[in-house]
């Protein structure tokens, strides 16, 4: 068991400490932050979730760092980060700080490609790697679901809440990099639909 791979359970790990930190039955009551009042356990919710977060980016960059490739870490890593996400955004959808149809469409784009990526992985062995559309998807996303779960500060000038623009971006960018993935991987599907 490697250093990566160890930050990776760590990460799983994490999950479930998110989720008791939103379902305990007791109030814990508001903080004021920047003219905002924050739950207290939202706070320490993403405090949870953004030390889970920095995990993603810091196995990966051990990983490359120390030339580690393991199977474990091909699947684990990939698998962490969904359940991480998954979980928050049901999450914002029960109290009602995301819209569910934004949610319905990340969740259908990662399972799509994950699904297409095992495709190309059973026709070839080929790993298709993240491009940058996909990044900026993840790290939006990240983003946008800190500043949900933190009241939402207004954006300077225009009022837009800085949580929603991100999720509007992310949705933008999850469409974009999911036609992307399956306009490169076209070739798996050549002669499928042949008679």
């Amino acid at each position: 068991m490697n250093l990566p791979n160890k930050i990776t359970l760590f990460r799983i790990f994490l999950i479930p400490i998110f989720i008791i930190i939103l379902v305990l039955p007791f109030e814990w009551g508001t903080l004021e932050i920047l003219s905002s009042n924050i739950e207290i356990n939202y706070l320490i919710a993403t405090i949870v979730f953004s030390i889970a977060s920095f995990t993603d980016w810091l196995d990966g960059y051990l990983a490359r760092k120390m030339n580690i490739v393991s199977n474990f870490g091909k699947f684990a890593d990939p698998l962490a980060d969904k359940m991480l996400v998954m979980t928050a955004l049901v999450f914002l959808i029960e109290f009602s700080l995301a819209p569910a149809w934004i949610v319905a469409i990340i969740v259908s784009r990662e399972l799509a490609v994950t699904g297409l990526r095992l495709l190309l992985v059973e026709q070839g062995g080929q790993v298709m790697a993240a491009g940058w559309p996909g990044k900026i998807k993840t790290n939006t996303q990240m983003l946008a679901i800190i500043f949900l779960f933190l009241d939402d500060f207004p954006l300077a000038f225009t009022g837009i809440p800085v949580g929603i623009l991100l999720l509007y971006i992310c949705l933008f960018f999850t469409i974009y990099s999911g036609v992307l993935y399956f306009y490169e991987a076209r070739f798996v599907f050549k002669g499928t639909f042949s008679r």
